[in-house]
């Protein structure tokens, strides 16, 4: 079963720590036992120096200088860190050693030559530190003298310590593994809270945020993110509720429209020209749900970034075969001005910068009169392409500037004049210059028409 998050958190921090204690135990220990040996190693030091002109080979003979330090009490019994002495000849046979070695003699070795070199070995059942000095007399070298110190309190103190830390060490661990984890509880209350907090929260209160505590932190960060989250959920359920409602709507006026036409054509035999007025009507009231249905289906397509593949795009040109274009279709006039002499070039999705021209230049042709022109501008400001679409129309209200780019929305002035629409058309354009990274903008004076500002961003 896998653990909790708070018990792999301790679980992982205890792991972390464990080696880090390892380590410094063992430094701990390795520390200690240099110590040791260093402090005992120093006293077989001094001792050497202390021996090394006292102690003679004449002729294969012992010669002492003071013959009363050989006889001190230190090297003829076995008490509290008891100094051992023996001297021998080149091949290491003894020659004489100290009375508190008793049977026991001291180890020789040939290559341990290195002056004041010390090792630990054991004398019958006692550990012992010892050195080894060659002894000259005359300059000619005449054999050696051995010196040991007893390493069993030191290697007693150095194995309690060594035992201690063992024992110490999955103490510590438990202790802390079990710390860390109520820690690690105490860590993660809030993101507890947070779950439960936004578990309650349905399409039916979606409303609700999770309250922030320190919003300075990560748990802060956390909450705003999900409290944004939050907001643009509802935002995008509130706008798809209204979208739905104002698409039933838009559809279903059609459609009454078709049935009441139809009921009325069944009703009795009609003339010719009757027949041919109601079939008008019906099929005016097909084309605009055909006109509802395929601005839905671009909405949709949109939607679904279907017009999120960018390409390098020379604005120049393109906009010279849109406006004619546009302008052939609609036989008005639709003049192109551009107020840089350089080309220009744009990163963007080329359909989808048709699809925002065509809607805006279409809206510009329904709201503007025969004789009016359309005109379409290009050029730079701080070093970034613009477009401008302006029109000497009818304008717009300036309480509804905000509204023109819902879905839907359309002036009651625009509807009483019977202008044809459907209200997605700018919906469409929005959508498809946030995708396009355009930054859109629209002025406008009611009587004195519009102008809709495209404006190009570095990405």
């Amino acid at each position: 079963m896998k653990a909790d998050y708070k018990g792999r958190i301790a679980g992982r921090l205890t792991l972390v720590t464990a080696l880090i204690i390892l380590v410094v135990f063992g430094v701990i220990y390795f520390v200690a036992n240099i110590t040791v040996v260093s402090s005992i190693d120093r006293e077989l030091g001094l001792e050497t120096d202390k021996h090394r002109g006292q102690i003679f080979l004449v002729n294969g003979e012992i010669r002492f200088l003071h013959k009363d330090e050989w006889q001190e009490m230190e090297h003829s019994q076995i008490q509290l860190n008891p100094i051992f002495i023996e001297i021998v000849d080149l091949e290491g046979n003894s020659m004489d050693r100290s009375p508190n070695l008793r049977s026991h003699h001291l180890s020789f070795s040939p290559d341990m030559t290195a002056e004041k070199a010390a090792r630990t070995l054991r004398i019958g059942e006692s550990e012992v530190r010892q050195m080894q000095i060659p002894l000259f007399n005359g300059g000619k070298h005449e054999g050696y003298l051995l010196l040991a110190k007893s390493f069993e309190d030191s290697r007693e103190l150095l194995d309690n310590l060594r035992n201690v830390l063992l024992i110490l060490y999955p103490g510590v661990l438990l202790s802390l593994f079990l710390t860390m984890r109520y820690l690690a509880g105490k860590s993660i209350e809030p993101i507890r809270q947070i779950i439960s907090k936004t578990n309650r929260i349905t399409q039916s209160n979606l409303n609700e945020r999770v309250p922030e505590a320190e919003p300075n932190d990560e748990i802060g960060q956390l909450t705003r993110s999900i409290n944004e989250l939050l907001e643009r959920l509802e935002s995008s359920l509130i706008r798809e509720k209204q979208f739905t409602s104002d698409a039933s709507h838009e559809l279903r006026t059609p459609l009454s429209v078709l049935r009441g036409t139809l009921e009325v054509l069944v009703r009795k035999p009609r003339s010719s020209e009757e027949y041919q007025e109601k079939i008008k009507t019906a099929l005016s009231s097909i084309d605009r749900m055909s006109a509802t249905i395929d601005q839905l289906l671009a909405l949709a397509r949109e939607e679904k970034g279907k017009f999120s593949v960018k390409e390098e795009l020379e604005l120049i040109t393109f906009l010279e075969e849109v406006t004619d274009q546009m302008a052939g279709e609609h036989q008005r006039k639709i003049g192109f001005r551009c107020e840089t002499d350089a080309p220009l070039f744009v990163k963007v999705n080329e359909q989808s910068l048709q699809m925002i021209l065509n809607n805006l230049i279409q809206n510009a042709v329904k709201y503007t009169t025969p004789d009016e022109e359309i005109l379409v501008k290009t050029g730079i400001t701080n070093s970034l392409p613009y477009i401008q679409i302006c029109d000497a129309g009818s304008g717009i209200d300036s309480d509804h500037l905000e509204k023109i780019f819902d879905p839907f929305f359309r002036e009651k002035e625009a509807v009483d004049r019977l202008i044809p629409g459907t209200g997605l058309g700018l919906a469409i354009v929005k959508k498809l210059a946030q995708e396009s990274g355009i930054r859109i903008t629209v002025s406008s004076q009611k009587g004195q028409g519009s102008t809709f500002r495209l404006d190009f961003t570095h990405s």
